[in-house]
């Protein structure tokens, strides 16, 4: 592909991208239109749909398609990249990557040799992104541990419960742990003038003054 073509090429990608994403969303053109007026995007009327897909419409806004893609249910990035459906995609004029290199450069995922200088926009990604990893394994850490806990608790043979108590406070321990390097890295984000995401009700304790010991102590 010469670097010329590639604009009408990229926005025909994204556009057969919708297109197989409204048709798997059972929409028509006209809901496709009227989920975008819904959405505060009236101009992008069923015939701009009809030529968009059919490639009269050669070209899409930034708006536009943030909009289609929450109208079609779909990632915005799954509509760049057709991951899993094509091994190789044309992500700038001239520069053919595979899919995956491509989906993981636009995201700010490409291995690094080393790591991205601190307050540099990849760097802020993958402190988020690691962030994310923490809260998850907090929450799963503290559900394992309640629900060892509950099932102790609720053995009637009492060696097997004393044992199995025994056991929770194991989980639990473990649990406390990650909750508290949880609180750290989001005590270090804020040191960085970074604000850290919301976190989910059972984890909201971690940004008390004081992490209960136990996870059952803030149910």
């Amino acid at each position: 592909m010469t670097p010329d073509r590639w604009p009408t090429a990229f926005t025909a990608r994204i556009a057969q991208g919708m297109r197989k994403a409204r048709k798997a969303a059972g929409l028509t053109m006209g809901e496709v239109a009227h989920g975008c007026a819904d959405r505060g995007l009236a101009d992008f009327t069923e015939h701009s749909m009809k030529n968009l897909e059919s490639g009269r419409k050669t070209s899409i806004t930034v708006a536009d398609f943030v909009v289609l893609a929450d109208v079609l249910g779909v990632p915005p990035v799954t509509l760049l990249f057709p991951l899993g459906t094509s091994a190789t995609v044309a992500v700038l004029p001239g520069r053919e990557v595979s899919t995956w290199d491509a989906l993981a450069w636009f995201t700010g995922e490409t291995p690094l040799d080393q790591p991205a200088a601190e307050g540099t926009a990849r760097n802020v990604l993958d402190t988020f992104r690691h962030h994310g990893d923490l809260v998850a394994a907090a929450t799963s850490s503290n559900a394992l541990a309640r629900e060892r806990r509950r099932t102790a608790s609720m053995t009637l043979d009492r060696a097997r419960r004393a044992t199995l108590l025994q056991r929770a406070e194991g989980y639990e321990e473990h649990a406390f742990e990650d909750c508290q390097e949880l609180r750290a890295f989001r005590g270090r984000m804020r040191e960085r003038g970074l604000v850290p995401p919301s976190l989910p009700d059972e984890l909201a304790f971690v940004d008390q003054p004081e992490i209960p010991p136990h996870p059952e102590d803030s149910e």
